[in-house]
């Protein structure tokens, strides 16, 4: 499955020794959001930060790695992942309270969590979390936000493991931060400090309820999706926030081009909000991915805009039987 020196020695007899667990040829189906995916040639789950850095530096370069979270926004493709795939297990999922109205949390941490437990502790600006189907490492990474707060807003350090194994505690200004994108070094981000502000734990459930409430009012909350599939096409400042008040959005140009409830094989453009792409629950990742990629060409021809897609596609492209 990779281009590796020897090829009669499958990758998982030349991993280095670990303290985690590795496995072949693991389904990633079941781990991703949206139920689709070939498999994981290896999969590794580190015992914590040390045993992952020293796998990575005992690793031959040329061999591949890619962490995966809790996959709620990738679509894997139905050929599968080479090389390593890294995803982080319990040991990476505490929430510490800190004094300052401060959280400091493993990056397996669900959003979710992180969100209920700032509430629950008086520590505010984070139910924005709550509605995020993600964990915290894929919010740094991709500075998820929504409602008008992004996780930069409340990032105060990120510790990450990169590709050399070494291990790193970033600043924000280190982290680059940008609108759904970061400039982290190639590695495996293990945990964020996040810094919040008092409130009271009432108000914070209050809000929390409130925005649970506006995206199932908006969003096919039950359907099988990674949110938004593909990013609003202008509208930007220059600190990379995106201007709610921009009148151009994707969810508009996908309906004026007559997709919404667009469908091919398993795969549709979801009647309630356009541009969220879904699996009916027989979708194949090439069902989903040509789909979106027929949505971008009917709106380009239709708009002259070029959609950018939001959801990560990775893996390999099985080829047409």
């Amino acid at each position: 499955m990779t281009g590796h020196d020897d090829l009669s020695i499958p990758l998982i007899d030349r991993m280095p020794a670990v303290r985690g667990r590795l496995a072949a040829d693991r389904p990633m189906a079941q781990q991703a959001w949206l139920r689709v995916g070939g498999p994981a040639e290896v999969f590794f789950q580190p015992a914590d930060a040390e045993d992952l850095a020293a796998f990575l530096v005992a690793l031959p370069t040329e061999i591949p790695v890619t962490p995966v979270g809790r996959c709620s926004n990738l679509i894997i493709r139905d050929g599968g992942l080479p090389g390593v795939v890294v995803r982080l297990g319990a040991a990476f999922g505490r929430i510490e309270v800190l004094e300052g109205h401060r959280l400091r949390v493993g990056a397996a941490a669900a959003d979710a969590s992180v969100a209920t437990k700032a509430a629950a502790e008086g520590i505010g600006r984070l139910g924005f979390l709550r509605t995020i189907p993600g964990s915290i490492g894929g919010a740094v990474r991709m500075n998820a936000g929504c409602y008008g707060t992004y996780t930069a807003d409340v990032v105060e350090s990120v510790t990450m493991v990169t590709r050399a194994g070494e291990i790193l505690t970033l600043d924000p200004a280190a982290c680059g931060f940008a609108y759904r994108d970061t400039a982290l070094p190639a590695g495996i981000v293990v945990s964020a400090t996040l810094r919040g502000a008092p409130a009271e734990p009432a108000a914070l459930e209050a809000e929390m309820a409130g925005f649970l409430a506006k995206r199932a009012a908006s969003q096919p909350t039950d359907e099988l999706s990674c949110g938004s599939t593909f990013r609003n096409p202008a509208g930007f400042s220059s600190t990379g926030r995106e201007d709610d008040t921009h009148e151009l959005k994707a969810w508009k140009l996908i309906d004026d081009a007559g997709c919404r409830g667009l469908t091919l094989g398993g795969a549709r453009m979801s009647e309630k909000h356009s541009n969220f792409l879904t699996n009916t629950g027989n979708a194949t990742a090439q069902d989903l991915e040509t789909l979106g990629e027929a949505v971008r060409q009917r709106v380009k021809a239709q708009s002259g805009h070029d959609l950018v897609w939001e959801i990560q596609r990775i893996g390999v492209t099985l080829a047409p039987t």
